[in-house]
């Protein structure tokens, strides 16, 4: 019997918000299976590929493989983030912004990957930013945006703390990568 690939998550960092970040989908996928990935399938046009491996070994060698054959294959130079099924569902499941409120297009989970929380992260005290909600966790930023996104009143201060590699999903989005990572298992 063959051993059972492992899946995975790829989030690639500012892709398709704009003309010089344009990446067809066609190229995103390509550049994930020039690395070894098998069965690589792409969600929404904004940098989310679900993927399987044989291993987790190297990982931060595919990271450079990859984003070096992004940038070969479309002219754009991004940050990519691969991480492990079960990780990607814990940091799911620890949301615990869930409650706030029922527009998840609202809802933020900024994924920092296998970077650790830095050991002293300055988060604005709510008041300066409500009605927006920050959570810190393990290896995630949480938030709720009733305003909106692109109103957030976070500083950009505040994501110079995190590695450059962080990157920002709604949680629709997030739903939609845990569908596909369901009808996988």
């Amino acid at each position: 019997m063959a051993a059972r690939l492992k899946l995975g998550v790829g989030l690639v960092r500012g892709i398709n918000v704009g003309p010089s970040s344009a990446v067809a989908m066609s190229d995103l996928a390509a550049s994930f299976e020039a690395v070894g990935f098998t069965g690589v399938r792409t969600l929404l046009r904004s940098g989310n590929v679900v993927f399987e491996a044989s291993d987790g070994s190297g990982a931060g060698e595919r990271v450079k493989a990859v984003e070096r054959e992004l940038t070969a294959r479309s002219g754009v130079s991004a940050r990519v983030m691969l991480i492990a099924e079960e990780e990607f569902r814990r940091i799911a499941a620890e949301n615990p912004l869930l409650d706030a409120g029922d527009d998840f297009s609202k809802q933020v989970v900024t994924f920092l990957g296998a970077e650790p929380m830095p050991r002293r992260l300055d988060v604005p005290d709510a008041e300066t930013i409500a009605p927006e909600v920050v959570a810190v966790g393990r290896q995630a930023i949480y938030q709720w945006c009733p305003l909106g996104v692109s109103k957030t009143k976070l500083p950009a201060a505040f994501w110079r703390q995190l590695d450059p590699a962080a990157t920002a999903r709604n949680w629709r989005t997030v739903q939609r990568i845990l569908e596909e990572l369901d009808a996988r298992t």
